[in-house]
């Protein structure tokens, strides 16, 4: 070219050095490439837009899986992405080699590299060689540090041996990827194999069991902790004349053995055996050498974990009772799912205790912590309980001497933990229950039409803080097809939830099931402990894991539906029962509350509001005006043309209640008034001790008598 001529275009210099150009766009996922770098990937010689499964075909397996890698590193770094590709034809032979280098950049808002890139053939090394080390990966070290990085999150997400091994066996090494691997363990005196990849099945029955002083590499990598690198079949045969045969007849051509070390200690050995000769460079023997070290961490923490699991199964396999061959006319399920944290052993529990009179017992409850202690404190405190109940003590004395129990075994230890207990004793002939509390979560009741009430029981402090607490027992009855559920605190705020919260999110699933009680258990559990939990986390900062224990209780009857082998018709009363005692007037909130969970769905929310006014009145007057407790009943019944609550009032005192005339600054005497305006119906009914006040509030009238 003459001075002063201008320059020629950069296609006319890129076609005379038979250089391709190249454009890749990783979100629309389409490849373009002019004509030359068409012919080198060996397609016709035209400018073409291919798709990304397109040019994979065109390419080794290995090498493309390499492109993304350093790709990535060369965005990290600032610098070209110089990688070398086998070309392979539609049999799988290689074509050519071709090197490509491009300068990629990362668009954040579409979350994809741009590339552009040059496309050049070169010429092929023979493998072994110091250049062959180079004939996929260009540029060694980036492609090393590409591969390291992938392989060390690869083998850190390992949770299983298996899962160990099988990473191990998938690595794509830059430029010398062994087609055979095995890892070796140690038995006493005696190597073991572990698990392999790339041989027949039964192949490794004559190291399964092979001396530590036999003269292989991997024993002697064992006895040494050096590694071993064998660049031929010459060098095998000539250093282990005695083991040759058992490596002869998988015909491969080099071997490297690396001792496994973990915490000092060589736990094992790794074979890498591959199909060409490698000379092992001192690049490449960095590469195994890491390669070998992660793995011997991966299968160390597999190990560990695996024994973990084995221990957290034996515990709550030895420790969690059989719920049997069933109670009759009764359905009992019971789930139990560690998810704390340490050995995954918490202090959780739940027994069903077949009684002296013939009922039955049913306990949860919680130790305090996630640990080992917790899990022995647990499984001694449940044999106490156990062994209190089979001896015929009332639900209250069962808890006291159990709270007692606690507190002597841990008493002068620095660290005092305690216990929160539910215990149920069941009557299945009458389906009464005697519940007694120790700072636990109360009883949750679904009934027949799938209304969910929590029902508040009275309690007690914790067991083993206060040696001689008490523990009072609240009375209640099961009616046929209502299920009861009791749980741990760990079923309502795993998640982030808090009670409140948690609370909401279980109530939702107890409403809208429709399966059977062992559905039911299964789908309260998947709820929060699920994948989809993870979608919905409460408001709490942490997720604030903890075990889960669960019991399910249903008490069956012909046509109750729920819990039954038939499982459409629902009994049509839905009803409630509460005592207000004289001396706890807060209850009065209590039943209030009771009452709109009752009445959740009724249409006319001034019929409920009249219905929690009255309530309130009755339930006051009797506090004011006797001396005795206040048993409340709320019914809700199908009439076929509407429904109906019945709400009655019991006491025990003589003095019949009659309408007054209150004067307009009167404080008191307006109870009957109301009831005899905003009810339909109402009356009171003399006892042989004491009376009972009740009113009626109808559906079908949707407003309240007053109204009128």
């Amino acid at each position: 070219m003459r001075s002063g001529e201008p320059l020629p275009t950069v296609g006319d210099v890129l076609a005379a050095l038979d250089t391709g150009l190249w454009h890749w766009d990783t979100a629309a996922g389409l490849f373009t490439v002019d004509a030359v770098a068409a012919r080198l990937l060996g397609l016709p010689a035209r400018q073409v837009t291919l798709t990304e499964a397109q040019i994979r075909a065109r390419l080794h397996p290995v090498d493309w899986n390499e492109i993304t890698g350093v790709v990535q590193l060369a965005v990290a770094e600032g610098t070209l992405a110089e990688v070398r590709l086998r070309v392979m034809d539609d049999r799988q032979r290689v074509l050519r080699v071709v090197r490509s280098r491009a300068k990629p950049s990362y668009d954040r808002a579409r979350r994809a590299y741009v590339l552009t890139g040059a496309l050049q053939e070169v010429a092929e090394p023979t493998p072994g060689t110091p250049a062959g080390r180079r004939a996929v990966t260009g540029d060694w070290r980036r492609s090393r540090e590409a591969f390291l990085l992938d392989a060390g999150r690869a083998l850190a997400e390992a949770r299983s041996t298996q899962e160990v091994l099988r990473v191990a066996a998938n690595l794509s090494m830059p430029g010398f990827t062994p087609d055979g691997m095995a890892v070796f363990g140690v038995e006493g005196d005696h190597l073991t194999i572990i698990g392999h990849h790339g041989h027949e099945p039964g192949a490794d029955s004559p190291f399964t069991s092979m001396p530590l002083d036999t003269d292989y590499p991997a024993a002697e990598v064992v006895r040494t902790g050096r590694a071993v690198y064998l660049s031929s079949p010459e060098e095998y045969k000539a250093r282990y004349p005695l083991t040759w045969p058992l490596a002869e007849r998988f015909g491969r051509q080099s071997w490297a053995f690396l001792p496994l070390t973990a915490s000092g200690r060589t736990m094992g050995a790794w074979l890498a055996a591959f199909a060409y000769p490698v000379a092992f460079t001192p690049d490449e023997r960095s590469v195994l050498t890491t390669v070998a070290r992660m793995l011997a961490q991966a299968l160390t923490r597999a190990g560990t974990a695996e024994s973990e699991r084995a221990l957290t199964d034996g515990l709550q396999r030895s420790m969690m009772p059989k719920l049997g061959q069933g109670i009759p006319g009764m359905g009992v399920a019971a789930r139990y799912v560690p998810t704390g944290g340490g050995l995954q052993v918490g202090g959780d529990w739940y027994d069903v205790i077949p009684l002296p009179s013939g009922r039955f017992a049913m306990v949860i409850g919680d130790v305090q912590g996630h640990d080992v202690r917790a899990a022995g404190l647990m499984g001694q405190l449940r044999i106490a309980l156990r062994a209190y109940a089979s001896e015929g003590h009332r639900p209250d004395a069962v808890l006291a001497r159990a709270s007692r129990f606690l507190h002597g075994i841990g008493e002068g230890d620095p660290e005092l933990r305690f216990a929160t207990c539910l215990y149920a004793e069941v009557d299945p002939v009458s389906g009464v229950l005697e519940i007694a509390r120790a700072g636990h979560p109360d009883p949750v009741i679904r009934m027949a039409d799938a209304t969910v009430l929590t029902r508040p029981t009275a309690g007690g402090l914790p067991l083993g803080i206060d040696p001689d607490a008490d523990y009072p027992t609240t009375q209640m009855v099961l009616e046929s097809g209502e299920t009861m559920m009791i749980c741990t605190d760990g079923l309502i705020e795993t998640g982030g939830h808090d009670l409140d919260t948690g609370w909401r999110r279980l109530r939702t699933i107890l409403e809208e099931h429709q399966g059977n009680q062992e559905e039911l258990a299964d789908a309260l559990v998947q709820a929060v402990h699920g994948p989809s939990s993870h979608h919905t986390t409460g408001p709490l900062a942490d997720r604030r894991e903890d075990d889960i224990a669960v019991l399910l209780l249903s008490r069956q009857g012909e046509g109750c539906g729920f819990g039954a082998e038939s499982d459409t018709v629902r009994p049509p009363v839905r009803r409630t029962m509460l005592t207000v005692a004289q001396a706890e007037p807060e209850r009065v909130a209590v039943a209030r509350h009771q009452l709109r969970e009752l009445l959740h769905d009724w249409p006319s929310t001034d019929q409920v509001d009249s219905a929690v006014l009255l309530l309130s009145e009755i339930l006051t007057n009797v506090l004011v005006h006797t001396d005795t407790d206040a048993l409340l009943l709320a019914e809700v019944t199908d009439g076929g043309d509407g429904r109906r609550i019945r709400i009655e009032v019991t006491d025990g005192g003589d003095d019949l209640p009659h309408p007054r005339r209150p004067g307009e600054l009167a404080s008191s005497g307006r109870g009957l008034i109301l009831v005899q305006v905003l009810s339909h119906t109402w009356g009171v009914d003399p006892r042989g001790q004491g009376k009972s006040i009740w009113f009626d509030l109808y559906e079908r009238d949707g407003a309240v008598a007053g109204d009128d």
